[in-house]
């Protein structure tokens, strides 16, 4: 076990590391990830601090607390994973492009792989309505929405079929702010984005009043996958106690 709590703390600092090097946010809670399992293998193998400076009580309480947060832990990645097994319903009224981060004028990578899932389905189902969403962070030359929408028609799609909503930066005011442009509550009505962020997105949804919502799961980069998962399932904490879902 202090083997392998140890290996374990090594591969998460490792991880750490790398995707600092790439500025990936929320990366600390790999590094704080790495301690804690390397302290465990530690006090665990080679020191007496587990079982002779410890109270029995300390120790239990520990575990309780560890294995609770385990367990709560391991629910949420399945919630995400049933978000990520969603198939995508034929002929919506509209779809909804959830915005994501532009790089001067053009899509990073987690956004092109949207653009793509959504130029794929307004190919497949030509009735439907796109709603790019997405306003202008930093970094960016022009917002999200304007930045998808000149992609798709660079891919051949009409720019007719097509409403842009150029305010949001969240994916709360994404759906708050397209439900003002379109009746998509009312609707049937699908969201793109990311695997990993389509049970959250349905929940904050499905809050908002929306009726018939269908998520519509774009790829996301596989080294990246283990943090997306691990961050998103703080997130969906946050929505909780924050009352969004």
């Amino acid at each position: 076990m202090a083997v392998a709590l140890s290996f374990l703390g090594i591969l998460c600092l490792g991880y750490y590391i790398g995707l600092d090097l790439f500025g990936m946010d929320f990366d600390v809670i790999w590094l704080l990830a790495g301690l804690l399992f390397s302290f465990l293998g530690v006090s665990l193998g080679w020191t007496p601090l587990w079982d002779s400076v410890l109270p029995k009580s300390v120790k239990i309480g520990a575990c309780i607390v560890l294995l609770a947060g385990l367990v709560l832990f391991a629910v949420l990645e399945i919630l995400i994973i049933s978000g990520m097994r969603e198939r995508p319903q034929k002929d919506l009224d509209y779809i909804i492009v959830l915005g994501a981060q532009v790089r001067g004028d053009r899509p990073s990578r987690a956004l092109k792989s949207r653009i793509t899932k959504a130029a794929r389905y307004l190919e497949e189902n030509p009735s439907t309505i796109a709603i790019l969403s997405g306003g202008q962070g930093p970094g960016e030359d022009m917002t999200e929405a304007s930045c998808m929408q000149q992609v798709l028609v660079e891919m051949g799609i009409e720019e007719e079929r097509m409403i842009l909503e150029e305010d949001s930066t969240s994916t709360w005011e994404n759906l708050d702010f397209c439900a003002e442009l379109a009746p998509v509550k009312e609707k049937k009505t699908g969201l793109v984005t990311q695997n990993f962020h389509v049970y959250r997105s349905l929940k904050l949804a499905g809050h908002q009043g929306y009726g018939e919502v269908y998520g519509i799961a774009s790829p996301s980069q596989w080294t990246y996958q283990p943090h997306f998962m691990v961050r998103e399932a703080f997130a969906l904490v946050k929505e909780k106690l924050v009352g969004n879902i």
